[in-house]
């Protein structure tokens, strides 16, 4: 047991030898504890039990009322010529020295009347003085769990402690102080057994703070508040001319540590509790008028108003083009408290980091564009390598994702400034690579060009064969798709492809068709553009079906939609006998004709819808694919600007887009370049003229999204090449993760907390967290309080809840299904209902 306990069973053991009979009056039931822990019940009379006091076994019982019934229970142990060794425990009961109904026994036997504090105070002088024991059991309160603990404590060689009693028993003094500040619930225990001496000891010895003996516990609390955030608020800034009223930070090391561990502590286990305290501390403090800017504060944003003005600062640094400076900053701040408390304030983080990201990846294009030597071959390897150009693209598309969300709360100036900077380098970029392709002809050597993907990546691949044609996917978002489906492939290949020009799409998804590889021109029939497959005139999809379903007999043609819609034994049941499953997705580039912002959030989407597509398609036994695109896209925030738009040549037009002319004679205007179509070796007398630059023609529209020039991001698309996990993809697996959102959706910006079960995963495993209406996605991650691998997974760790912020793309759908993927099979690990969408509800 402990020491007291010892002690009074040694004390009540020695009296049973002696006398045999014992009687024992506890006036306030001090000693119930202890018969407890003897194994006794001592609120239950009118029985015997056999339990043994240290080393002597006896009978017990407890007087529960009734002292007849006590002295029938005790007869026959104790009314023989042999008694047997019987103690009486009459709790909660004044002995009565005239009128004891137990008076017989107590004259047989031993009448004992211990007082608990006294032999406390016996077994404590063993380790404390008489002046500490004084201060130990003075107040009526301090009871004998609280004379126990400290009997244990003090014979472990610790020191004795009220106070760790009042907070069960731990010896732990930052949980004590962490536990007080955060509330009164232990105030009255506090106050009723005279710990306040002990309190006010343990916050000067640990955290430097002086408190008063003559104010309520509660003022107190608040004072500890304000010294504790207001130190931690001091110990960080970098300014050394700042000063809080009544809060004197402390200096020795230990004290500094104990106060940042308080507020740490506060702020991770008691969040909503901190939030309150450190928003009436910010007041009280004035916090918002010292006037400090926002490069005076360090890593720790103790108050709110610190992550508003260093975020502000990190924005000056954008602006003035700083990446590097306000790079170091937000990642100093990973993690940050009052970041992870608004959904909303995380977007403006997460929106500011992608801003240096694109700045400083801006920086080290433009730091190469000179070094390409005018070679086209250069120019394509470094836009295609795996830490190529091309994340410059992805970096502006992510940018533009997350910034649809909170754009109201982001500074104009430093978002023009990376816009501005975005589309400098894409103009250098494409200047440059157009000099360069027409240097070398309008070939690029040892690449394929478009018309040969069929030939070369589908015809002899084992059938069936999916063949997805994805309308405007740039090459980085080929990149991020061939990441996100690296652990659902047992093989994978991404090539680059350079699509026909002009980059439009009835020419491009013409030269994707069987047979292009050896018959393909550009021509127009009737004052139509389209293109030409082995004689027959492609100048639209309707015209391309029919063609390839003549070319592919064997062949089945699908949209996006089709195969994400419905189950996967409807898809089979679809496929069955294709040898050729033709899926065409037109959605990038219908987001892009339309509304810009709806493009920027749709466009991410379009990656994990293809994903997904491959899962169902490998779930319906299609074990190969080719996923290939027409052509990218230039796509900014903006349209461009009335300067850089250019006027058409003139002649005979047969064909205008915003980024090429098709036609006959005419000019050719200052920023373009004019190719015959016979240099592209097409049989036709047309010209295509189109911008050098990032310019566009005067063609009507004001959209932001171009395509069909020779830019890089236009001309360079992927060829992804997989072997699918036919027999495994799409496990169904519900119910192994615990996952938590509201019941409905009424904000574009959303929350999902997951968290491994509690029984089935003891090791860390990668998730997807999806949210999809029909089989297709409908909002997109924006943010997450852990970082996304590359495969766009997260990491979910045991204890630990992960909160992922999604930002509802289409904003027409009436209900979404949030999901949470294996990361490694796509199994699904959870699936919800159908969360109604409810906005400016």
């Amino acid at each position: 047991m402990h020491p007291l306990h010892d002690f009074i069973a040694n004390q009540i053991a020695q009296h049973l030898k002696s006398n045999t009979v014992v009687v024992l009056y506890d006036r306030h039931g001090e000693l119930k504890p202890f018969f407890a822990e003897a194994g006794a019940d001592p609120s239950v009379g009118g029985r015997l039990e056999q339990i043994r006091f240290g080393e002597t076994p006896a009978n017990f019982t407890a007087f529960a009322g009734s002292f007849l019934e006590t002295r029938l229970t005790i007869e026959e142990a104790t009314g023989g010529d042999d008694p047997a060794r019987t103690l009486i425990y009459v709790p909660d009961t004044v002995w009565d020295e005239q009128g004891s109904l137990l008076m017989e026994v107590e004259k047989a036997g031993y009448l004992y009347r211990p007082a608990l504090k006294q032999m406390a105070r016996i077994v404590l002088k063993q380790r404390f003085n008489d002046v500490q024991i004084d201060e130990i059991v003075k107040s009526d309160a301090v009871s004998y769990d609280d004379l126990a603990r400290i009997a244990s404590a003090s014979a472990e060689g610790e020191s004795a402690s009220i106070l760790r009693g009042i907070f069960d028993n731990t010896s732990d003094a930052i949980a004590i102080i962490v536990r007080w500040v955060r509330g009164d619930h232990a105030d009255q225990a506090i106050q009723d057994k005279g710990a306040f001496p002990e309190l006010r000891k343990l916050l000067a010895v640990k955290v430097g703070l002086s408190l008063p003996d003559d104010a309520s516990l509660a003022r107190l609390r608040s004072v500890t508040q304000r010294h504790i955030l207001g130190s931690e608020f001091l110990l960080d800034t970098k300014s050394t001319t700042i000063t809080l009223p009544g809060v004197s930070a402390p200096t020795s090391r230990d004290q500094i540590d104990a106060v940042r561990a308080v507020a740490e502590r506060l702020r991770k286990d008691n969040a909503d509790i901190y939030e309150d305290i450190a928003n009436l501390v910010q007041g009280e403090l004035g916090i918002d008028d010292l006037g400090i800017e926002g490069d005076a504060f360090g890593a720790i944003d103790t108050f709110k108003i610190e992550e508003f003005l260093v975020v502000a600062h990190c924005f000056k640094l954008i602006a003035a083009r700083r990446f590097a400076d306000a790079r170091a900053i937000i990642d100093e701040r990973r993690g940050s408290f009052w970041i992870e408390r608004s959904q909303e304030r995380s977007a403006v983080w997460q929106a500011c980091r992608l801003m240096t990201d694109l700045g400083l990846v801006a920086g080290e294009v433009q730091s190469t564009i000179a070094k390409a030597n005018g070679t086209v071959k250069i120019w394509v390897d470094r836009y295609t390598d795996a830490n190529g150009w091309h994340r410059l693209d992805r970096a502006q598309r992510e940018l533009e994702t997350v910034v649809q969300s909170c754009e109201e709360h982001i500074d104009e100036q430093a978002l023009g400034i990376v816009r501005q900077v975005y589309e400098e380098t894409a103009a250098r970029m494409a200047e440059g690579f157009v000099k360069a392709l027409a240097k070398s002809d309008w070939v690029v050597p040892g690449v394929i060009p478009q018309s040969r993907v069929y030939a070369d990546c589908v015809a002899g691949s084992p059938k069936p064969v999916a063949y997805i044609l994805v309308d405007a996917m740039r090459y980085e978002m080929g990149v991020e798709l061939s990441a996100r489906i690296a652990k659902v492939a047992t093989e994978q290949k991404l090539r680059h492809a350079v699509a026909s020009l002009p980059s439009i799409t009835p020419v491009c998804m013409a030269a994707l068709q069987p047979g292009a590889a050896a018959s393909f021109s550009v021509v127009d029939r009737n004052g139509k553009l389209g293109a030409e497959v082995d004689g027959i005139f492609l100048p639209d999809l309707k015209a391309r079906q029919l063609f390839a379903k003549g070319r592919l007999p064997g062949s089945v043609d699908l949209t996006l939609d089709n195969v994400l819609q419905g189950t996967t034994k409807v898809l089979a049941g679809k496929i069955a006998g294709a040898s050729v499953i033709l899926v065409r997705s037109q959605e990038i580039d219908e987001a892009g004709e339309g509304a810009t912002s709806f493009a920027r959030r749709m466009m991410a989407g379009v990656i994990e819808d293809l994903a997904r597509c491959l899962t169902k398609l490998a779930g319906a036994g299609v074990e190969h694919a080719v996923i290939v695109a027409d052509h990218g896209h230039l796509f900014f925030a903006h349209d461009r600007d009335e300067s850089m738009r250019i006027d058409a040549p003139g002649g005979a037009q047969v064909d205008l887009h915003r980024r090429c002319w098709v036609g006959r004679g005419g000019a050719t205007p200052p920023g373009t370049v004019r190719i015959p179509a016979s240099k592209l070796g097409y049989q036709s007398d047309l010209d295509f003229v189109l911008p050098v630059g990032t310019g566009v023609f005067r063609s009507g529209g004001d959209l932001a999204y171009h395509h069909g020039g020779a830019s890089l991001q236009e001309l360079i698309v992927p060829v992804l090449t997989v072997r699918l996990k036919a027999d495994k993809s799409g496990t169904n697996a519900k119910n192994q993760v615990d996952v938590q959102h509201d019941a409905a959706i009424t904000n574009r910006i959303f929350t999902v907390r997951v968290s491994l079960g509690t029984t089935l995963f003891t090791a860390e495993r990668p998730i997807r967290v999806v949210a999809v209406h029909a089989g297709r996605q409908v909002a997109t991650i924006g943010m997450a309080d852990m970082p996304k691998a590359a495969d766009g997974t997260i990491r979910l760790e045991p204890r630990k809840t992960v909160s992922v912020g999604f930002l509802l793309t289409d904003e027409e759908v009436k209900t979404l299904n949030v999901q949470v993927l294996d990361g490694e099979t796509d199994a699904v690990l959870y699936q919800s209902k159908d969360l109604p969408v409810r906005l400016g509800v």
